[in-house]
């Protein structure tokens, strides 16, 4: 080491003084920077701490679902296409209608279409029965613009109807008795040149009962393909008041359509089975991918936009996943889109029967084509991060009647059929009501 520094000595010592000047110049201020610290004055007075206070919806744009792009507006910009059987009575526009099943309470039932917990308290303190809902029983609900619950109505039997209207100090509840007679009306048709809606319009029957007929019948026949000759037969049992019809409730269909005879009759829980007590319903997958992947953003219909203060509806979850990752289609249906759209990126709509529709947003690659029929588990697609996206990911929604659910929560068709008791009740009935289907 001695050595090395000597012969550094004598190479310094045998340049010119010029040249041993400049060096050792550099030398010594390379020295002054490295051990420089700049002085910082440390005031001994004490810091200034701000409280700052956070409105409860300004606490949501702190939750983790913020951080995703909630500007969407790709569940707008694609409506999903409708025809001459979704059209709703005038009476019927906003309205949202759920018939109780097994399991249901009315936060279960409620909280599934983002309805906020308050406010479903709110309604239960108004009427403590209405904890105990029973099978077949419907409720249905209209909300204000901002999507708080504005008027729910509980047909508790044939007789009775409860009303809860939102107040100023929560919900105030009204009750209607019925007093008219329950009469049953056959009616029937057969398809010419026109629609099934067209004959059954001639026929008599109200929009809201060809809704009925049609959600009755449509996991076993897509309407729209019926064909010139084919025949039907529904029984409605309605209640008349004063020789007007004041409600209708559908007993029972049957459709022939290629020779093939095809029923729905309805049991007491309010659902419609076959003439065997066969659920018609055909299951549904929970998750629409093989394996269950992080929830990176809830579903959440009144999300705020942190930046506008705005409301920007979540209205499906996002499911963080690997690009390329299989998306499965959840349910037997068809598929109504398949394409690229804006924020959405790619994506694909599958229609299950008339009630429930999913979509996939943000693909990487479409697996299928409009008009394509597929089953449950059937591929359909590749996730990606295409469209408005900040990372790759599944954008999924389910929608019931039109109206955006909670995929997570949302009740979903189940392959199922009646038992025991219940079994032998519904033959018993099947029994009295296909005669009075008669086609002939």
């Amino acid at each position: 080491m001695q050595q090395i520094a000597r012969s550094v000595a004598l190479a310094f010592n045998n340049l010119p003084r010029p040249h041993r000047v400049m060096l050792g110049s550099l030398t010594v201020l390379t020295l002054a920077v490295a051990v420089w610290r700049p002085y910082i004055y440390h005031p001994v007075s004490t810091p200034i701490v701000k409280t700052i206070e956070l409105e409860k919806s300004d606490v949501r744009s702190l939750l983790p679902e913020a951080s995703e792009p909630i500007d969407q507006a790709a569940q707008e910009e694609e409506a999903i296409p409708q025809d001459e059987l979704d059209d709703k009575t005038e009476a019927e526009v906003g309205v949202h209608e759920y018939v109780v099943s097994t399991g249901d309470t009315l936060s279960s039932v409620l909280n599934q279409y983002g309805i906020e917990m308050g406010d479903i308290s709110q309604l239960a303190a108004s009427d403590k029965e209405l904890r105990n809902l029973k099978i077949g029983q419907q409720l249905s609900w209209t909300l204000t613009d901002a999507g708080d619950l504005q008027r729910l109505t509980w047909e508790m039997s044939r007789r009775e109807t409860r009303t809860y209207d939102r107040t100023e100090n929560g919900f105030k509840m009204t009750s209607e008795l019925q007093q008219g007679d329950w009469v049953n009306s056959a009616m029937k048709g057969t398809l010419g040149g026109g629609s099934f809606v067209a004959s059954a319009r001639d026929a008599g029957l109200t929009s809201g009962e060809i809704s009925s007929v049609i959600k009755a019948m449509q996991w076993q026949m897509d309407f729209r393909k019926l064909k010139k000759g084919d025949a039907w037969s529904v029984l409605m049992s309605r209640e008349m008041l004063d020789g007007k019809r004041e409600q209708s409730q559908l007993v029972g269909v049957r459709l022939r359509s290629d020779g093939k005879d095809y029923y729905a009759i309805r049991a007491e829980d309010g659902k419609f089975y076959d003439r065997n007590g066969t659920g018609l319903a055909k299951g549904f997958l929970r998750f629409p991918t093989s394996k269950q992947f992080r929830v990176s953003s809830n579903f959440n219909p009144r999300r705020l936009n942190p930046v506008t203060g705005r409301v920007a509806p979540h209205r499906g979850v996002d499911f963080a996943m690997p690009q390329g990752t299989p998306v499965l289609a959840v349910g037997d249906g068809e598929v109504v889109m398949a394409k690229r759209s804006g924020a959405a990126g790619y994506y694909v709509a599958v229609r299950h029967g008339r009630t429930y529709t999913t979509r996939y947003m943000h693909l990487r690659k479409l697996l299928v084509k409009p008009g394509q029929k597929v089953k449950r588990g059937d591929r359909i697609a590749l996730s990606g991060n295409t469209g408005r996206s900040t990372g790759p990911h599944l954008h999924y929604e389910v929608w019931i009647n039109q109206l955006a659910v909670n995929p997570l929560t949302a009740k979903l068709p189940r392959t199922e059929g009646l038992t025991g008791k219940d079994r032998s009740d519904y033959l018993a009935q099947v029994k009295e009501v296909i005669p009075q289907l008669g086609l002939d």
